[in-house]
């Protein structure tokens, strides 16, 4: 199934759920900017997390009036948060569905930045040797039917390495997660009988493996592997630098061309690159497993949902200011803040749509429009 073609499938259930830890927003992992008339409440991602605990003190000093919020809460959250209007922005790693969508008139879904995702191990003796991976071999680890490091499948991507005999320890998100999306977004792309099985999301069916662990959020991800041998995880490039305090292997993954890679700017970029003219006006596209021999086949659009009709004349053009400086070069677009969390910048086609995407948000008051 083409990569062009899917939507998210977030389920009734994980909109439930999410909500229940939206209704908390500000509470856990909250960061204010300072106090002001206008506040903006985010709420979402743990991958887009780290990026907003950068933009937030620097945004204190382009707009003092605006006081603006950051939660870790995971992407359903975030998605729950501003379709419920319970937050101004929902920060997400996952495009809403078109059921989701339909349901929710007057919702946008805005790409602020292009993000990756790393597959890591935590294998003795070999975190430094850069295992290499692919979608058939991860989904079967994930369903339970490659369960040592040394079996076949393995062996036979990483030849001359000695591999150990010891059960592996698969862990993932306990949470409705952005990060749950892109990796069985792969895992589906790349695998048949994970797309006719399982398929992709938020929250999946996941296959019962004996051993498997699970983690909420990313930083949770991070200290499960860190604490549990022989276990591999899913965990955003956001968290790099937790990941090598750690000393927790990263592994080489195989493009849709056949080449392994790790993330960087350069496959990153390439793998953007070769997608990004296929992006429609709402913007809700998959990067997952772009085409292309140094195309890393784990990325993403980093979305902020907001909803399009706000409640008064003063959150509109705030909210609409906000946005503008986020995917702009010179705001939070510029290197200085995305190169430390291993994101890249919009390519000037895709920031000319978040742009005519921004341009929706108003006041519901039309006399008060501006």
């Amino acid at each position: 199934m083409s990569a062009i073609s899917h939507r998210l499938r977030i389920t009734r259930r994980d909109l439930f759920a999410a909500t229940l830890i939206a209704s908390g927003i500000g509470v856990l992992d909250a960061v204010p900017s300072h106090a002001a008339g206008i506040t903006l409440n985010e709420t979402g991602s743990t991958l887009l997390y780290p990026l907003f605990t950068r933009w937030i003190p620097d945004y204190a000093k382009v707009a003092p009036d605006v006081t603006l919020t950051a939660a870790a809460t995971g992407s359903g959250a975030g998605i729950a948060g501003a379709t419920s209007g319970k937050a101004q922005i929902g920060a997400s790693d996952a495009y809403m569905s078109d059921e989701l969508f339909q349901q929710n008139p007057g919702i946008i879904n805005i790409p602020v930045a292009i993000s990756a995702q790393t597959v890591n191990y935590n294998v003795p003796g070999l975190n430094n040797a850069g295992l290499k991976l692919d979608g058939p071999t991860l989904a079967g680890i994930y369903t339970g039917k490659i369960t040592t490091w040394d079996a076949p499948e393995i062996a036979a991507l990483n030849p001359g390495v000695q591999l150990p005999h010891q059960a592996i320890v698969p862990i993932r998100r306990s949470d409705a997660s952005g990060d749950t999306f892109i990796f069985t977004q792969f895992l589906d792309f790349s695998t048949q009988s994970w797309e006719d099985k399982i398929g992709y999301g938020t929250s999946v069916e996941w296959p019962a493996v004996a051993g498997e662990q699970t983690a909420p959020g990313n930083g949770g991800m991070v200290k499960a592997l860190t604490s549990t041998p022989y276990a591999v995880a899913y965990i955003g490039i956001s968290f790099r630098d937790a990941i090598a305090k750690a000393s927790l292997g990263t592994a080489q993954l195989r493009s849709q061309g056949g080449k392994f890679l790790l993330p960087t700017v350069e496959t990153i970029r390439a793998a953007a690159s070769s997608l990004d003219q296929r992006t429609p006006p709402d913007e809700r596209f998959s990067l997952v497993f772009a085409p292309g021999e140094n195309s890393y086949p784990l990325i993403n659009y980093e979305y902020l949902v907001v909803q399009t009709r706000q409640p008064d004349a003063q959150t509109a053009p705030a909210l609409r200011r906000f946005l503008l400086w986020a995917v702009s070069m010179e705001g939070g677009n510029a290197q200085k803040y995305l190169g430390g969390v291993g994101f890249i910048a919009l390519p000037d086609f895709i920031r000319a749509l978040s742009e005519k995407q921004i341009a929706l948000v108003k006041s519901r008051d039309p006399a008060a429009m501006r």
